[in-house]
């Protein structure tokens, strides 16, 4: 009965944000809030140019990236958008004004592959979130190494390393938006962080994480052994994302990501099993669930999460991350200033970045799962149904003949 009571709250109707609600008003407070958590607080380390450069020699743009990395700005931003009516024609020379302006085709573009007709995001967004991690994430401050450069595809890390196993299918695409998109002037880098992006604020609930762009590509390849291990012990991680710059309340709010994820490598007699069971909801589910020791049969957790969620470091901050509607919006911003400085690792012209968050598609404050009663039973034993599990990677609702 209780992992029934669990589940049933878990898919139940959520909503971050509701009419009156003064969302400004909440970011602040989720600031405030994770500035007390423990876990070290949120990341504040300088990185990149940023380090170096002197306060009268900020750009704008190096401004404002220096206030997020330093917790004095918000992470996300969930009102600056492009009017659709007065967006200039792709190919037309008020387009090529505006450093963002392509940036917007190109959101929408994605965005309309990420979402599967349950609402849910799918596997195309959970495939360039953990793209913009991998990435990103190969580089530290005693190794240095590429980090968010584009060359986990540009030197085809994708298909030869061990580490980017899973990754080919969101690769191809990739490949294919650059294709598409190179004759603009962008970069790999640039098309991956924003990826991971707008894959993140299409799940129902994902903050709209503040965007930048500017990065320049390499084709060096990373430094090896820079990525975590789903078995990694609690000091083992706290170490390696250290050297990143990363608190451990830091990791603790990026490890939610997993939130929408289903393995498929770690347990292959499980996979395509859910790390919580609101799998293409960027919900609280994965942090409630990942300390619950009876959770629901379906879902599957890496040993790396349950060790970081007991450790007593951080075992206070992903308690708040669990705690309802006032954990999520706190979670929201707190992965939201740790995934931009994720996605700026290893680059050192951040000062001569461009936001372009405008581009993004919006904020989803609400989700109502459509097939609630078909996903309760679905979770409440190991899936072994190809057809659910289908549905499940495409973010559809789950078939009734398929129970």
């Amino acid at each position: 009965m209780k992992t029934t009571s669990l589940l049933t709250a878990a898919l139940a109707g959520v909503a971050i944000a509701r009419p009156g609600m003064d969302i400004n008003k909440m970011m602040a407070d989720a600031k405030l809030e994770a500035r007390q958590a423990d876990g070290g607080g949120p990341s504040t380390e300088l990185i990149g140019d940023l380090a170096t450069l002197r306060g009268r020699e900020l750009t704008a743009t190096g401004q404002a990236i220096k206030d997020i990395l330093t917790a004095e700005a918000p992470g996300q931003d969930l009102k600056t958008f492009y009017d659709d009516s007065d967006l200039p024609p792709k190919n037309s020379a008020e387009c090529r004004e505006d450093d963002c302006c392509i940036w917007k085709y190109i959101a929408d573009d994605m965005a309309a592959q990420m979402v599967g007709n349950a609402g849910r995001c799918n596997n195309v967004a959970r495939g360039a979130i953990r793209l913009g991690f991998h990435d990103a994430a190969s580089w530290s401050k005693s190794t240095g190494g590429t980090g968010a450069d584009g060359s986990i595809i540009l030197a085809n890390e994708c298909k030869t390393r061990s580490d980017n196993k899973g990754l080919e299918e969101i690769c191809d695409t990739m490949e294919g938006w650059f294709a598409k998109y190179k004759k603009y002037k962008i970069s790999m880098a640039d098309l991956i962080q924003t990826a991971s992006n707008v894959a993140t604020v299409s799940c129902p609930l994902g903050p709209r994480v503040r965007t930048f762009v500017g990065r320049k590509d390499s084709t060096t390849p990373a430094v090896k052994k820079l990525l975590p291990d789903p078995s990694d012990s609690s000091a083992k991680l706290f170490k390696l994302f250290a050297d990143k710059s990363f608190t451990p309340a830091g990791l603790v709010a990026l490890m939610g990501a997993h939130s929408t994820s289903q393995q498929r490598f770690v347990d292959p007699t499980r996979a395509d099993s859910p790390q919580d069971s609101t799998p293409g909801t960027w919900d609280i589910a994965y942090y409630q669930q990942t300390l619950n020791p009876n959770a629901p049969p379906a879902v599957f957790k890496f040993q790396s999460d349950i060790n970081v969620s007991q450790d007593p470091r951080t075992n206070g901050v992903w308690k708040a991350f669990a705690a309802g509607p006032r954990g999520q919006f706190m979670w929201n911003e707190a992965y939201a200033t740790e995934y931009v400085r994720m996605s700026l690792l290893g680059v050192n012209n951040i000062n001569d970045l461009t936001e372009c968050t405008k581009a993004l598609p919006p904020f989803r404050p609400a989700f109502q799962q459509p097939d609630e009663d078909l996903l309760t039973k679905v979770m409440g034993s190991v899936i072994n149904s190809d057809a659910i599990k289908q549905a499940l990677e495409k973010g559809d609702k789950i078939p009734p003949n398929a129970i």
